[in-house]
Order: structure tokens, then sequence, then C-alpha cells
């Protein structure tokens, strides 16, 4: 007989406060979904998931349901609740069994953090960690970038609020936070080595 598994979040409770607050969002529902995104039946496929219209390139759309980030030219991510996930995957799976499309639940692969703060605050943090133009015209609510956040692999956008939401491989999450924290402090310039 198998034991249910207590999913728990990457870092339960990390938080750090400078001049932004940083903090690991907890169990959040993530999608990885590769296929022709110019397809009819996969964008309909997403909107019904997530309620989100596709996004257009380094760009994230917001439905009733969930989230969904462009990531490449043929990759979407879902940011779903993390309890619906499998169900999701299942869904998307199904209406796409006849497309040339992969549905993976990642949500116990990631890990995402809030970064908030007055002002440019979350701006400034990120600067500090990746080759990104974060200066308010250039990044705007609604735009994603996948890239480096000093020596590892993540993405990030900004939401409505001005905070942004930061993801990276749960094998680095403690590399990931610590850095996010020790750009948010005062007078830090963060160590990347």
């Amino acid at each position: 007989m198998s034991e249910a598994i207590n999913a728990t979040s990457a870092l339960e409770g990390f938080a750090s406060s400078g001049f932004a607050s940083v903090t690991e969002c907890g169990l959040t529902g993530m999608i990885t979904l590769r296929g022709d995104l110019a397809d009819k039946a996969l964008a309909k496929a997403v909107k019904t998931a997530t309620g989100a219209a596709m996004p257009e390139q380094r760009k994230i759309t917001t439905g009733k349901s969930g989230k969904v980030a462009w990531m490449s030219s043929d990759e979407l991510l879902l940011v779903v609740d993390h309890a619906q996930a499998p169900a999701i995957v299942e869904a998307l799976s199904t209406a796409l069994k006849d497309q040339f499309a992969l549905a993976v639940n990642v949500s116990d692969a990631r890990v995402m953090f809030d970064v908030s703060g007055e002002g440019n605050a979350p701006r400034e943090v990120l600067a500090k960690l990746a080759p990104v133009d974060l200066s308010p015209d250039a990044f705007t609510t609604g735009d994603v970038r996948r890239t480096r956040l000093a020596q590892v692999a993540g993405a990030f956008w900004v939401e409505e609020d001005g905070s942004f939401r930061v993801v990276a491989f749960r094998s680095v999450a403690q590399y990931v936070g610590d850095l996010l924290a020790q750009a948010a402090e005062t007078g830090s310039a963060p160590q990347y080595f």
C-alpha cells in the first residue's frame, strides 16, 4: 500500500527584507507545454486550462485560472494552482492527443519567489542579477524574460503591482533565494561566485 506524499515547497517560509522583500511563494503549479504555438488546438487547450490567451513573444498573459508565459518559440509555462496541475496536464494531454505537443507537470522541480518593494526596488534587485534592461520603459507589466540569474538559469516577470515573480530550478532554490536576498540588502553588491 502506498502512502500519500505531502508536497512541500523548496524553501518553506524563506523570507528576507532589505530595501526590497524576497519571499518564496510556496507550492505553485507549473506546467511546461511544448508544441506549435500557432496551432489553434493548442491555443484552445491553453485557454480552457487557464482562461488566458496565448502570449506573444516574451510576454505573459493572465486568465481566470492561471498565467501563461512565453518561454521559447515552442514552449509555454503555465502557472496554475498546485493542486490542479496534474488534472490540467491530463486535460491538456487529452485535448492535444492528435497534436505534436507535450505537457509536463514541473511544479515540484521549480521554485518561485516574490520580489516586492516600493518604487523601482524590485527592478533594482533583478538588475543586479540578470543581463536585462529593467528600466520601466523597457520592461513593463506583461513582459517575461528567460535568462540568467548570476550563475543559473531563471525566468521572471513583473506583476500589475510592480512586484516580480522569479522562477528557477528547485535544485538551486537556496542559491537563488540567497542571491535575491543579498541583492535586496541596502548598500550591497551581490557576490556571484
